[in-house]
């Protein structure tokens, strides 16, 4: 049997601190640390800008068909990109998940998260800057309103850290995963991501991103139940480092049962 290779999505690596294409060159502070923030920022600012806009063009149509389809390519393309150099997370859940499923090293985890904030708020800021007020302002600048808007708190959390279970799970064992990552790994997260969308929209909005959350937050003023925003997403990643540790990994990743 022919091993699967990751060819277009690899992620910073704790032990090799190199992509795919460069593993024979050591790399710099530069290449091991700026840079992936640097992608961090640049991907998440775009990945948000996107979707922000899909949903501010999308006030008076029914359906979530715009915001899917323009969160999940957005996404897929981003991590294409960015995903060699930085391995594409875009979202805090993600970096939690990837660190604890031990692929990246500590001292990212935490400039990767600002990284994406910021990024977040860069992106909500655009769009706020391209569309009419009265546009944004119909739309709260992108900020998610689905609680507030009579759903069920608790339904809500609930969805987003099932969703975002999901996305994680997928990014897991699509792209780090050593027996099962592959090279259709952007497609597969930003189909999840689209799928998701599709799905909960209604419920929660279909946030699966912290920073998706905060960006518009931040520039909207918009700070109604933002917790369910962190505290959703955040339970589904650590839910998927506990099936990838103890059950779904390979043996280098599981920590029982090898």
């Amino acid at each position: 049997m022919t091993e699967s290779k990751c060819e277009l999505f690899t992620v910073a690596s704790a032990e090799t601190g190199e992509s795919q294409k460069d593993q024979d060159a050591p790399m710099g502070f530069f290449e091991r640390y700026v840079q992936p923030l640097l992608a961090e920022l640049l991907g998440s600012g775009l990945f948000i800008f996107v979707g922000c806009a899909s949903v501010i063009g999308n006030v008076g149509i029914t359906g979530s068909v715009q915001p899917a389809l323009a969160h999940g390519l957005a996404l897929a393309i981003a991590i294409a990109i960015f995903g060699e150099i930085s391995g594409g997370h875009l979202n805090p859940a993600v970096s939690v998940c990837v660190y604890l499923v031990g692929g990246m090293e500590l001292a990212l985890l935490g400039p990767y998260i600002l990284a994406q904030m910021f990024g977040g708020m860069i992106g909500a800021g655009l769009a706020k800057a391209i569309y009419p007020a009265i546009e944004y302002s119909n739309a709260t600048g992108a900020a998610f309103t689905a609680v507030t808007s009579g759903m069920d708190v608790g339904a809500a959390t609930v969805a987003e850290m099932v969703m975002t279970l999901f996305l994680t799970i997928v990014v897991s064992m699509s792209a780090i995963n050593g027996r099962t990552r592959c090279q259709f790994a952007p497609v597969l997260i930003g189909l999840t991501v689209t799928a998701n969308i599709l799905a909960g929209g209604g419920i929660s909005g279909a946030c699966m991103n912290p920073a998706r959350a905060f960006g518009p937050a931040v520039v909207a003023g918009h700070w109604t139940y933002h917790w369910v925003y962190w505290i959703g997403p955040m339970a589904g990643a650590l839910l998927t480092v506990t099936i990838v540790r103890l059950l779904m990994g390979d043996k280098k990743t599981r920590v029982l049962l090898k």
